[in-house]
């Protein structure tokens, strides 16, 4: 009987991704590698080179060299100045984590973001408040803010069985025309026909702050965000706390089987969500930029649900996704002037990076098909060895 052998390419898959153990990091860098290589042809079509355009899109962010910059500016600019667009996004993917993690939906990231920035612009960034107290300030209002809204949606949903997604879209809205109507009645710029910027004290971004001849945007926050993304991994590993919290997302019975007060759960968990909304708020409304848009929703707030899927609802796997989607959404404007692309090419590669992404658990089934394939063949080798 001859012989069946292993496609080498089959071998490889199985080498590279089979391992069970690493496959939470190896097959979403799979998925990744993937979509940029489909990226590339679908930028290749269009007649443009898409290393060039990769290129771009780091320069744009500051992680690569550009040909040439203007006066006051230098590749740390850009990278500080990406490191300020990054930081709503750790904080808004996390706000979708904890939710996730109590098998709740939160859509009002968004929402949950402008009540924050709003309330912490007109009792803070209106203050002539010193720095020292107008920037801590605004991190504990905005906590508050976003967390109340958060709790309100998690204890409509224990008390009246409302579902969370429907009650965090109709908040959305409720709060977008709220403040909208607040800002085109007593706090509208004329000019800009956007909220009144808030003052430099209370704003948690340092603008054009020169450093050896050059200008950055200091971002004060994105310190606070990689802590509290570590603090938020040590209490879903480490802590009864997390522990109860996850349980109640697998199964609810289950855990109320085991003690576990769903019920209170669920509100704490929305609680922690909606704070962590609130400092993507801050950091967005009061450090990103300094007013607020009447009627629009930061698209941050949506986009980072499809970062935390990427991220697989892990804190760390968070910081990770976060950046590479954070890059696409920096970087496509340059992109766009310098590789002649539009921009949406990046929401492009953006979606088709989330598509494979979503397939991971299809990839996860193939391998492990191919490495049971493999397996049987080398075992029938070696019983015509042994004969």
């Amino acid at each position: 009987m001859k012989k069946r052998k292993v496609n080498p390419v089959t071998r490889l898959f199985v080498k590279l991704l089979g391992n069970e153990k690493y496959q939470v990091i190896t097959i979403p860098v799979f998925a990744i590698l993937l979509s940029l290589i489909v990226g590339a042809l679908v930028i290749a079509a269009l007649g443009k080179d898409p290393l060039s355009a990769y290129t771009n899109l780091l320069q744009g962010c500051g992680l690569w060299q550009k040909p040439k910059y203007a006066g006051g500016k230098s590749m740390g600019t850009d990278f500080f100045s990406f490191m300020n667009y990054w930081t709503p996004m750790i904080f808004a993917s996390l706000a979708v984590a904890v939710a996730l993690k109590a098998g709740l939906f939160n859509i009002g990231v968004s929402g949950q973001m402008l009540a924050a920035g709003f309330v912490s612009t007109i009792l803070v960034g209106y203050s002539s408040l010193a720095a020292p107290i107008a920037k801590p300030l605004v991190i504990i209002i905005s906590i508050i803010v976003g967390g109340l809204v958060g709790a309100f949606m998690g204890w409509l949903k224990y008390k009246f069985n409302i579902n969370e997604v429907v009650s965090s879209i109709m908040f959305n809205y409720i709060i977008q025309y709220v403040v909208a109507f607040f800002i085109n009645t007593k706090y509208v710029d004329p000019v800009s026909r956007q909220s009144k910027n808030v003052s430099d004290a209370a704003r948690l971004t340092l603008m054009s702050t020169e450093i050896g001849g050059f200008k950055y945007d200091i971002p004060l926050g994105i310190i606070l965000a990689v802590i509290v993304a570590l603090i938020i991994n040590f209490i879903f590993n480490k802590t009864t706390f997390g522990y109860e919290i996850t349980t109640v997302g697998l199964n609810r019975k289950a855990a109320q089987y085991a003690g576990i007060s769903v019920g209170r759960k669920m509100v704490q968990a929305m609680l922690i969500s909606g704070a962590l909304a609130g400092l993507a708020g801050a950091t967005y409304y009061l450090g990103y930029f300094s007013s607020i848009q009447p009627k629009v929703l930061a698209a941050t707030g949506f986009d980072s649900i499809a970062v935390s899927l990427l991220g697989n609802s892990n804190p760390l796997g968070i910081l990770l996704s976060s950046f590479l989607i954070s890059i696409m959404g920096k970087g496509k404007t340059y992109m766009s002037s310098s590789a002649g692309l539009d921009a949406e090419i990046a929401s492009v590669i953006t979606g088709l990076i989330l598509l494979f992404s979503a397939c991971g658990a299809f990839i996860r089934y193939k391998v492990k098909r191919a490495k049971e394939n493999m397996t049987e063949i080398e075992k029938e080798n070696k019983v015509e060895v042994d004969k």
